[in-house]
Order: C-alpha cells, then structure tokens, then sequence
C-alpha cells in the first residue's frame, strides 16, 4: 500500500488567511468568513474526524487540480493517459487554518461518486473508510483514512488503499450510501443510474453473509438509483428513501418491514436533487418508542434533466416533505421554503435547528446544468410553536455560488464549514463555462455565535475532549456560563439546558450520511460555584438509537450551543 504523502516537504503546506475585515458579513441572520481564496482543490467530498481536521476530495479525473505535490507522486490519468502531478484531496485543520495536500493512489479507480462513513473500535481509534467510486469496473475499493493523533506525525496520516475488494467487483457500483449499522459494521446501498440496486457490508468476514452481494428488489426497476437517503431507524431497520419511494428494510433477514407512501406532487425524483435529514431524536430513556422523523427537501420536477440538457431551466422545487417513519400509518406533512432549491445541503445544528444552504433555484444536478444560485441559507426549526411551514428562516448571504458538488459539514465550534461546487466536472475556471470551478472555503456562523450572545453560551469544562462512553450511563458534565439572563451569576433553570450529541456527517452531492443527532434531557442542573454549573443526563440506551463511534457532544442554554467536545461511545 502506498504512502505517498509522507513525501510532501513542508513547503507545501499552505496556511489559510484569516479572512479580511470586508469578507465578514454579520446581523442577526448569522454570519459568513472566508477562510481562503484558493484552497487548491474543489471540496467535492468533506468529513470532520475527531482530531478537529476535516479531509477533502474530489474526483482523481477532475484533474489537473491547483493544489501540487512532488514530482514522484505523480500519477497517469486513467481517461487521456495523462500525467497528474496534483493532489486531489487535502486535510484541513480547523485549529490552525491549515491545508496539508494528500495524495490517493487512484491509478487505476477513482474516489468520485463515491460513499464513506467513519468507523471506530469503541475504545478511541477512529479510521475514515471510503468505498468504491467512478471506475471501468475496478471501482469496488476501499480506502483507508488514519487521523494523526498526538503520538503520530502528519506523514503517517495518510490515504491507504486496503487490500479488499467489495462484492461488487465487476459492476458498476457507483453513487451508493454507507450507514453504520448498530453492530459498528456498514451497510453500502446502491449501484448508480442504471444499474441494479444493490446492498453488501463491510467489513467483511469470512461469512457468506459478509461477502455475499443482495439484490434490493423494491427498486430492482428503479433508473434512478443514485445516493439514495438511508437512515437508522429507532428499531434497527433502516429507512431507505430512493427517488420518490420508501422503505424500511430489515437488513439482518433481507425483508421488507414496511412501504411508505409516495411524496405528493406527481412523483417528482427527489434523490440526487434534493436533500434530506433525520430530525433530532427526544425523550430516548422513555419506555415507548422513540420517534423518528425524516425531513427532505427541494428537488427537481420530472423531466428537468433532459430539459436542461436543451438550455430549459426548469425552476425547482420550493416544497419540504416530513414523515414519521415510526408511525403505524405514516403520511407526508408537505412545507413550502422560502425558496426553490436543487442540489442543497442540510446540516443538523447542535440546538436542533436544521441549516439548508447552498444549491440553486433552477435546473438540475449535473454539470452547468443549474442555474440562479441560491444565496441565503435557511434555518428550519422542527419544532415551530407557530404550525406547519412556519419554522423557516432566511438568513444573510454568502455572496459566492454553490452549484453542483458543493458540500457543508458541521464543525465541533458551532460554525458550518461550506466548500466546493464543481459544476463544469474539470477544473475551468473560464473557458465556455457560466460557473466556473470553485476554490474558495468558507464558513457560515449561524445566530447563535453572534457576539452579544456570548455571555449565555455555555463552556464545557468536564469531561475532557475523547471521553469515552458506554450505553444508559449517567454521565454529569460541568460548564460556564457568564450570564444566565436573569443578572449572571445565579441559578440556571432546568428546562433551559439541553444536551446533544451529533454524529459528523460524510458529505457530497447533497446528502449527509450518517448524520445523527440525539437530545438528552437534563435530569438535573444544579449551580456548583458562581457561574459553573453542573447537569446529569443518561446516555442513549442502544446502539439502534446511537450507532457506535464517533459524536460531538454539546451542552445548550437557552438555544445556543457550546463548543462540542469528541466522544466516543460503543
């Protein structure tokens, strides 16, 4: 296995601008900084690690990227034959504001349209594995991410191609979704337009079941099968949304468990165009059933790609779809947005809010073939006292487009990191293209990091950063606050602290895998000393409610968040 990147001399680490004073951007509807010009390669691909530092990549035949490495990592372009003598993923250190280039050896596959989770062994090793790709049947691969800890040196955190071969070998396994299942093992759904749709898990065993490929028959004739939007229900089935259909699959049996309803609207495909999230996840140590709830929003409306093929930018859709997947007869609530939207992202926010950005008003996913970006994220609050469609709110702009392969993942400070948007495929920056490829990285800070709300947001100052924990633990955990609303310095009311805990997501191509957010009720807060306090909360029972691995946990006041701390649970 090759590990190229210890290779790369110091020069080639780039440390990232702060940001000038006229790039901040900042009112109540949140803020925008940008944290570089030109990062060097177009952030198709983004995943947080519990080291603070977020890995990024594109697709190996974008190539030639701006971001260069040394001559003897140089690879040959499968398409052309060409020589590439650039990297086509990078490290970001939160922290320091750093880029360090990295190399993956995608001689002969390729890592665009491809699928990834982070996978961790409980007791505080946590590895990011990316699978299959963009290939000429060789693209059933798996690639390993080590994240450098203390004890390791930045030339041993590298990309490692793994000497395992998917079951999909052979066929065109491409555009498909992890999700980590509640034993720490993936599931890997999908096989791109076209194709049949498929299911097989990794890592693999010597069990037939292990290495076997399964058919998913309720979309064997399904021409869409492309990132389809899967998440861990509450019972341990997983939900399965593809194009304008949905499931719930009993993966241990290979059974269907329940069919959904279809969305209204005349069966417009969602998947690929649009974007979706499991709402937080409450009351986890009541003795009924946790509820579970799937929010998707925007899209296409059938017939959008062909039109847009022919110059036709058919405006998207302005519509959120809600269903209770738990419920015994579920329906779909449809919502209106403020806006239309196609190729979005959505990002669980620490205090429950769900953050929808980038993307564009009209048109299609797929390269310069959207148009009218869209500018102003929105917050949505679940949760709205106000009814139905009442719970969006427009927020300030960035004034950069984020088309086709933009990404935006949740740090551990609050802030959103936003990048990408590749929507010519290659690097072109000017020639015949109207949204040239994007370089730029910036962050979106949502109201609660708002100065004058610094005196309510909480600190944690126990238990430290990497603190391991097990299933129904009692776990107390101590914070600051300066203020409490009432003069500072007194008591904090209970029903004013929240505790959460977030899985990083995997993004591309508007999907956020394996992004989880799970509400722990405070059972008691009590004041320790003058401004720290002190609440007790029990962590969630099983692992269908919190999959083993890697989260952020967060203590929120009065709706605003701390900065998260890394926990390890399983």
């Amino acid at each position: 296995m090759m590990k190229c990147q210890s290779f790369i001399p110091l020069f080639l680490i780039l440390h990232l601008s702060a940001g000038a004073s006229s790039s901040l951007t900042k009112a109540s509807g949140g803020h925008w900084r940008l944290l570089h010009q030109n990062i060097g390669i177009s952030a198709t691909h983004m995943q947080l690690l519990n080291n603070d530092r977020v890995v990024l990549f594109d697709g190996a035949h974008f190539g030639p990227s701006n971001l260069t490495v040394p001559a003897g990592n140089c690879r040959r372009h499968r398409r052309g034959n060409k020589v590439d003598c650039t990297a086509h993923s990078a490290e970001y250190d939160v922290a320091t504001n750093t880029i360090r280039p990295l190399m993956i050896n995608t001689a002969d596959d390729g890592v665009w349209c491809s699928s990834a989770a982070v996978t961790s062994d409980g007791r505080g090793f946590v590895r990011f594995v990316q699978t299959d790709g963009d290939g000429n049947g060789v693209e059933a691969r798996v690639r390993n991410y080590n994240p450098c800890s203390v004890s390791n040196s930045d030339s041993n955190c590298v990309w490692e191609v793994m000497d395992v071969v998917l079951a999909a070998r052979g066929h065109r396994r491409f555009y498909p979704t992890n999700h980590v299942r509640p034993s720490g093992r993936h599931i890997i759904i999908g096989r791109g337009r076209g194709s049949l749709f498929t299911y097989e898990f990794f890592p693999k065993t010597q069990s037939v079941s292990s290495t076997k490929l399964y058919n998913l028959v309720p979309f064997a004739n399904n021409n869409n099968n492309v990132y389809p939007f899967m998440f861990l229900n509450t019972d341990g089935n997983i939900f399965i949304f593809n194009n304008n259909r949905a499931i719930l699959f009993d993966f241990v049996n290979n059974k269907v468990v329940k069919i959904y309803p279809e969305i209204p609207g005349g069966g417009d495909p969602r998947t690929y165009y649009s974007s979706a999230v499991l709402l937080p996840l409450n009351n986890l140590t009541s003795n009924m059933v946790v509820e579970a709830e799937v929010l998707i929003c925007g899209g296409a409306p059938k017939g959008s790609y062909s039109q847009a093929l022919k110059g036709n930018f058919i405006r998207a859709s302005n519509t959120c779809a809600r269903i209770k997947i738990t419920d015994p007869k579920p329906k779909w609530v449809i919502e209106t947005m403020p806006q239309a939207r196609v190729m979005a992202d959505m990002t669980l926010l620490p205090n429950g809010d769900v953050l929808i950005i980038n993307g564009a008003e009209a048109g299609t996913a797929g390269p310069n073939l959207g148009r009218k970006p869209v500018f102003q994220p929105v917050i949505y609050r679940p949760n709205s006292k106000y009814g139905v469609g009442s719970g969006f709110k427009l927020q300030n702009p960035s004034s950069i487009p984020r088309m086709y392969l933009s990404t935006a993942i949740l740090l551990r400070d609050g802030r959103v990191l936003v990048g990408g948007s590749n929507p010519s495929m290659n690097y072109n920056f000017s020639s015949g293209v109207v949204f040239p490829t994007e370089l730029r990285l910036e962050a979106f800070s949502p109201w609660y990091l708002d100065e004058e709300l610094s005196n309510l947001r909480p600190t944690i100052i126990y238990p430290p950063n990497d603190t391991k924990l097990g299933y129904r633990q009692k776990l107390t955990i101590r914070f600051t606050v300066v203020g409490n609303g009432g003069g500072g310095g007194g008591s904090i009311a209970k029903d004013s602290v929240l505790v959460t805990m977030v899985s990083p997501s995997y993004t591309t191509n508007s999907f956020s895998m394996n992004h989880r957010e799970l509400v722990l009720d405070p059972e008691r807060v009590a004041q320790v000393v003058q401004n720290v306090y002190e609440v007790v909360v029990t962590t969630p029972p099983s692992t269908n409610l919190a999959p083993p691995g890697f989260y952020l946990l967060f203590v929120i006041h009065q709706e605003i968040p701390s900065e998260g701390i890394a926990v390890m649970i399983g």
